[in-house]
């Protein structure tokens, strides 16, 4: 029988194209994330991130949680959600104010902050986060704590991630409606990059491309700070569709025959290789399926990630990522299981290219380790850190200091009910 949940615990729910799942972890004792239990369900409800089928989603969602509770041992009560569709926008907000060459006081942090807060226009969007990343002293940037230093002028570089509404609200009412608290949503790609991306890696300049089921989101990160993001209405399931239109098969026979068999790169033996391919068709007649070798598989693969890769170009260029000297892309998502991905993008980008897997959780089960759980796993991460947030900041508070979890999670609905 489940117990109540201890103090500390957190949930998080990836709500894909492909998959609803969740994860229950818990702070050890140094610190750590410890993963209690987690679960996973199809999911039937969700298309290029959006949720297109309210009833079926909160199917997944509920039947995914359960699973995790029963593992676990333990009731939960709120979730960090996960929101991977796209129209995701990412900007920087720098403010800087005059402080006479005097000493930095908590008083001048807490003004600007302030200020910065006034300062964030959506332009009618729904912001998902709004959160101060660095700060300056007269032009030097990455300064973390500003405090007691002497400086002419102060500033602040305030990140903030914006989308359209309706989106994020079927969200939520989806989660809700399986008797769930949404703690926060949160972008996916802000937490893909928590969990795949070093802080070395930020602070030097990386990519990051998570390819999920129907969409595929590209990262540009630098000076430790995400610069710029965008999407494309394109995935791994694509490629599936593309397995079962060319060879006459169902959609669960092609995503066996890319996961068992396909790669994104051919070698001379797989003209030999030969696959059995089932029939859509089951009646007698039709029924004798036909076979291809496996260099006819991988063809179709590499149509369709040759078409991915161009469109990858194309937004890395967009987004100012063109210097090709010690430029890193990280590719992540459940697209980045397919077999010699790595190898193929690298030479289809000309950079060095890596996959990028969870890290950071202890007691994550292998099954639930590769690359198309990061942004569950990042969850987690962005949770544990509990990043403050100018939304949740009261404009009258003299001091801007971080609140109880209770205020701090009652001024969070507040902030994000009046973005509705």
């Amino acid at each position: 029988m489940a117990k109540t949940a201890p103090e500390g615990l957190i949930t998080a729910l990836d709500i894909g194209s492909s998959k609803v799942s969740a994860l229950i972890a818990q702070k050890g004792d140094g610190g750590e994330l410890v993963v209690l239990g987690t679960g996973q369900r199809e999911s039937r409800g969700v298309q290029r991130g959006y949720v297109a089928d309210m009833h079926a989603t909160e199917i997944a969602v509920r039947e995914a949680v359960e699973q995790a509770e029963r593992i676990a041992g333990t009731n939960i009560e709120d979730v960090w959600v996960s929101f991977s569709a796209g129209g995701l926008i990412s900007d920087i907000l720098r403010l800087e104010v005059d402080l006479g060459g005097h000493r930095v006081e908590q008083a001048d942090i807490d003004e600007l902050l302030r200020a910065g807060r006034e300062s964030i226009n959506p332009g009618g969007r729904m912001v998902l986060h709004a959160q101060p990343t660095r700060y300056t002293l007269d032009g030097l940037a990455g300064v973390k704590q500003p405090k007691g230093l002497h400086a002419e002028r102060l500033g602040v570089d305030i990140h903030v991630v914006s989308t359209e509404g309706a989106p994020v609200r079927n969200l939520d009412l989806c989660v809700r409606s399986a008797h769930l608290e949404v703690k926060s949503i949160i972008a996916a790609p802000v937490a893909t990059g928590l969990s795949c991306l070093s802080e070395e890696e930020r602070e030097l300049g990386v990519a990051l491309v998570e390819i999920g089921a129907g969409v595929t989101n590209v990262s540009v990160y630098k000076d430790g700070v995400l610069t710029g993001l965008s999407s494309i209405p394109s995935g791994s399931a694509d490629i599936t569709d593309d397995i079962a239109s060319a060879f006459g098969t169902r959609r669960g026979q092609a995503e066996r025959m890319k996961c068992f068999y396909g790669s994104a790169n051919m070698t001379p033996r797989d003209n030999h290789d030969m696959i059995d391919v089932a029939p859509i068709a089951t009646d007698e007649e039709t029924a004798e399926g036909a076979r291809i070798t496996r260099a006819q598989l991988i063809a179709v693969i590499r149509q369709r990630l040759d078409r991915l890769m161009v469109e990858i170009g194309k937004e890395l260029a967009k987004l100012n990522f063109e210097d090709p000297v010690g430029r890193q892309i990280v590719l992540t998502g459940g697209g980045a299981e397919l077999k010699g991905i790595a190898d193929y993008a690298q030479q289809a980008l000309g950079r060095s290219v890596r996959v990028g897997r969870p890290r950071g959780l202890s007691a994550l089960p292998e099954a639930h380790a590769g690359p198309a759980f990061a942004t569950l796993a990042g969850l987690a991460t962005f949770a544990a850190a509990d990043p403050v947030d100018l939304r949740a900041l009261e404009a009258s508070h003299q001091l801007v200091t971080r609140a109880t979890p209770k205020a701090m999670f009652q001024r969070m609905m507040a902030a994000f009910r009046a973005n509705y």
